[in-house]
């Protein structure tokens, strides 16, 4: 290596070298350097590894350096990964559990990352195309019996047809759980909504531990919906503060009224905030009650309501803990969840619908086909057949370099 003036380490060894502008020999760093040979390097080539110090003017200089050498570039976005995917290290939704990994913010997003790069849909995936490939084979064979021996050919479709019905079971028990995977990965939404004035604003602060929205004692402050981005025990969450909800002349609270009864219906909870001593609202759906301000005097709490002083921390962490418990029963991140990408959805739905097509047709051609369109879906998981239209939008998601 041309920034060393020593001889370079043995393959997968780490080893302490100086490293030197090989033009006038002068010191960049003290750096800790590692060799690793085609094909056992992450991305199946010959790759050597620089651990430098981390300070800017080290790093610049050292690539300075480096980008001065005849060939040599800087990596693109994904490069590195791109490569271990096109060398055979990886397939393509370990890639997808990869970049996943990288953007996780919580455990369960962590864990379901980790299940996907490890290559559990992978698996998953392979086991059956396996028994699809299985069932073709039989599937042809019943073709070349149809004519010479039907009571053969007979036999081969029963035990096809029965095969093929627990496949669909088994397809359709997975994307039934899809929704939850993707709550997993993308996190859920709980809107905050209520009555100008009754502490929405403080709540969400005080859920988030930060002053993240504006907090004053004037009607309608809050005008447009303010995310902040939560965990809750492990579980990404994004709570939403919205605008008071009331009659008003004003145009532009008219407009955040709006958008708050939108994100009510599309959030996955609402939490519906009254002031103590306020009249029960109607109940909207998803939702639990939350009675603020109780340090003021709350009289009675009805069961099931939470009641909170936002100002004073009063019943703050019981609340929180309930919301700590609706998320996890909502996602269960303690189970697997694999089906998170819109890409592995898809490509599991078209097999589970070639499937059901090659188990409700007598026709054998149709259902050879059919079975072919269903080992093909399930090859997609992997990037076992042509994925050249998602490979750019996959490996944009990354990094430079990584």
């Amino acid at each position: 290596m041309a920034l060393s003036e020593r001889a370079l380490p043995p393959a997968r060894t780490l080893a302490l070298r100086n490293l030197v502008d090989p033009n006038d020999h002068q010191r960049l760093d003290s750096a800790l350097v590692a060799i690793f040979n085609a094909p056992d390097s992450a991305t199946g080539e010959d790759v050597a590894e620089l651990h430098l110090h981390g300070g800017s003017a080290v790093v610049a200089g050292v690539l300075q350096v480096l980008t001065a050498m005849p060939g040599l570039v800087l990596a693109e976005p994904g490069e590195f990964t791109r490569r271990a995917f096109a060398n055979g290290r990886l397939d393509l939704s370990q890639v997808e559990g990869l970049a996943d990994l990288v953007a996780a913010e919580t455990a369960s997003q962590r864990n379901q990352a980790l299940a996907l790069s490890g290559g559990a849909l992978s698996r998953l995936a392979d086991a059956w195309r396996r028994r699809c490939i299985g069932l073709l084979a039989e599937a042809e064979a019943g073709l070349d019996f149809a004519e010479d021996e039907a009571d053969v050919a007979a036999r081969i479709d029963l035990q096809t047809h029965d095969a093929l019905l627990g496949l669909v079971t088994e397809l359709e028990t997975l994307l039934a759980d899809a929704e939850r995977a993707a709550r997993i990965r993308d996190g859920l939404t709980i809107a905050v909504v209520g009555a100008p004035n009754v502490g929405k604003s403080s709540l969400v602060n005080a859920l988030a531990m930060k002053d993240a929205a504006i907090v004053t004692n004037i009607a309608g402050t809050t005008r447009d919906a303010i995310e902040v981005a939560l965990d809750l025990g492990g579980v990404a969450v994004t709570i939403v503060d919205t605008a008071g909800l009331r009659e008003t002349d004003d145009v532009i609270e008219r407009e955040g009224i709006k958008r708050t009864r939108a994100r009510a219906a599309s959030a996955d909870m609402v939490l519906q905030i009254i002031a103590a001593g306020d009249v029960l609202p109607v109940s909207m759906a998803r939702s639990m009650l939350v009675i603020n301000k109780v340090d003021l005097g709350s009289g009675v709490v009805p069961v099931n309501v939470q009641a909170v002083s936002a100002l004073t921390g009063q019943g703050m962490q019981q609340l929180r803990q309930a919301l700590v418990d609706w998320a996890r029963d909502v996602t269960r991140p303690g189970e697997p969840a694999l089906l998170a990408h819109a890409r592995h959805r898809a490509a599991f739905q078209d097999a589970s619908a070639a499937l059901q097509s090659a188990a409700n047709t007598d026709v054998a051609v149709l259902r050879t086909e059919s079975l072919r369109v269903a080992t093909q879906a399930f090859g997609r998981i992997a990037g076992r057949v042509a994925v050249d239209d998602v490979l750019d939008q996959i490996f944009s998601r990354f990094c430079i370099g990584k």
